[in-house]
């Protein structure tokens, strides 16, 4: 634990949102290898971009290759990747960014502490209101996503190339209770992406009068 160390307050949550016209929030897609997780993210970033919002996607692969890349996949290593990747979220979203992040995320407990923390107020103890933190279960069907297997990680983990593979020799713990639930072997990108966007809208965190993509 570090000692020693002062909070040293900026501008409030409010005071960004107001400047920069539009509400941080996070946006935390969950789900298999393979459940479409980054193609999604991906769109959806695009997306907003388009809307003339500020959003930024958080890549499970990208930061592994900066940020977290002394974290192997133990349990221990995949529960401090997403601690960091919960901080690093509320950082982007508490700067009045709608961050993206798709990780496989395969356990309840880290993804509660990446919303309890953005449900923590302040630092300075203003009377800012929590960050929205809204968890999307990019739900399919194991055998669907072990049928893709762009990366061919399940055919190594099958063959016990690979350990601790979520879904095969690991655990994914379904999220019990999420925002949005998007079935990406039913529906196209392009459709899962106005699922969550249309969500969004409904919820007041983007207006509807930028719901429209600019030309």
């Amino acid at each position: 634990m570090a000692t020693n160390i002062t909070w040293h307050p900026s501008l409030s949550r409010r005071e960004r949102n107001q400047l920069r016209s539009q509400r941080g929030l996070t946006i935390w897609l969950t789900g298999l290898s393979a459940s479409g997780k980054s193609t999604v993210a991906t769109a959806l970033e695009q997306h907003l971009l388009h809307l003339g919002l500020a959003a930024y996607r958080l890549d499970g692969d990208n930061v592994r290759f900066g940020l977290n890349k002394d974290l192997g996949f133990s349990e221990r290593d995949r529960n401090e990747n997403i601690r960091r990747i919960g901080e690093v979220a509320k950082l982007f979203a508490d700067s009045a960014t709608i961050a993206i992040t798709s990780f496989i995320s395969p356990y309840r407990a880290d993804r509660d502490l990446a919303r309890s923390l953005h449900a923590q107020a302040s630092q300075d103890g203003s009377d800012d209101e929590p960050i929205p933190f809204v968890e999307v279960y990019v739900d399919v069907p194991l055998e669907v996503a072990e049928q893709r297997d762009p990366k061919g990680l399940y055919k190594k983990a099958r063959a016990g190339e690979i350990k601790d593979f979520t879904g095969i020799s690991a655990p994914y713990e379904e999220p019990l209770n999420p925002e949005i639930t998007i079935k990406t072997h039913e529906n196209t990108v392009e459709e899962c992406v106005a699922q969550i966007t249309d969500w969004l809208v409904a919820k007041g965190y983007i207006s509807s009068s930028k719901a429209q993509v600019k030309n």
